[in-house]
């Protein structure tokens, strides 16, 4: 089933309803994953700012009381090449952003582009394993 595109008042509202330190942090993590990739569509869910690849989750800015968490759902796949990505289990990894930090951008950036060129190699192992 085809899902509504969200459209950008739901996304206001999301920032509306944060602190500022919050609100400063999330919207420079937003412009640097749009930077890298333009074409990541931004929607609401889980109470939580997620970035998707036509249907897939790519990553989300998730908000805490004292820090932002940048989640990379295909994280594990990434730790070789970052390893300030925290986190365990089978998929997922973060990095931490303190509120009145500044964001490290460039991270922000390169991570989103890692993010997408790891789910085009296991896309493309597993059509050809599938055939």
């Amino acid at each position: 089933m085809r899902r509504p595109l969200q459209s950008p008042a739901l996304i206001n509202a999301f920032y509306d309803s944060l602190r500022p330190e919050q609100r400063d942090t999330a919207q420079a993590m937003h412009r640097a994953i749009l930077a890298a990739a333009p074409h990541l569509r931004p929607e609401v869910k889980w109470g939580n700012l997620c970035f998707m690849n036509e249907h897939e989750n790519v990553m989300a800015i998730v908000l805490y009381k004292m820090n932002a968490h940048l989640q990379i759902f295909n994280g594990v796949m990434l730790v070789p090449e970052f390893p300030e990505l925290e986190g365990a289990g089978k998929g997922m990894r973060h990095i931490k952003v303190r509120y009145r930090h500044p964001v490290d951008e460039q991270l922000v950036r390169e991570l989103t582009l890692g993010s997408l060129q790891a789910a085009a190699s296991a896309a493309a192992r597993a059509s050809r394993r599938w055939g």
